[in-house]
């Protein structure tokens, strides 16, 4: 049963990925937009003119949006090593199969994207995305050796 759960944690999370890619550059740039203002909002504790909002909204447009990337290819990657958690895959397995994954996910995305009014696919972004799946793997591999009371970098000889 938690196979089955994992598992459609995993594939929620490639649906939001896609429901996101599939917004035209328009749309996906008015949440971005809206992102940054409302951080702003909270943040700056103080009201900006449309002229402010506006230079802010440019500034940070790139950074949200990349951060965006990561972040949830973050979470791909931790839902991936803990899925294969669930198998007596060894350590390098289990990471390399989450990136790969993640990698493999990252490229149909962005091949999806050409499809998207507006929006193309890009090189950057894969690997912003993969780098994120390997935080993400990485940020779960060393909960695990800290649970289990291992060291970081110490592979057990049946794991390997």
């Amino acid at each position: 049963m938690k196979k089955i759960e994992k598992l459609l944690l995993i594939f929620l999370c490639m649906i939001v990925v896609f429901c996101f890619s599939q917004d035209s550059y328009q749309k996906s740039n008015q949440k971005s937009d809206t992102i940054i203002i409302k951080f702003s909002q909270v943040f700056l504790h103080q009201k900006l003119n449309e002229q402010e909002l506006d230079e802010l909204v440019h500034r940070f447009d790139t950074p949200v949006r990349k951060c965006a990337h990561f972040f949830i290819f973050m979470v791909l990657g931790i839902l991936l090593f803990q899925f294969f958690q669930l198998f007596s895959f060894s350590v390098f397995k289990k990471f390399f199969l989450s990136i790969f994954l993640s990698f493999l996910y990252a490229c149909s995305d962005e091949i999806h994207q050409l499809f998207v009014p507006g929006r193309s696919g890009r090189i950057f972004d894969v690997f912003i995305d993969t780098l994120g799946a390997v935080v993400g793997s990485f940020l779960v591999y060393c909960l695990y050796c800290k649970k289990q009371g291992r060291k970081l970098w110490k592979v057990d000889k049946n794991e390997s």
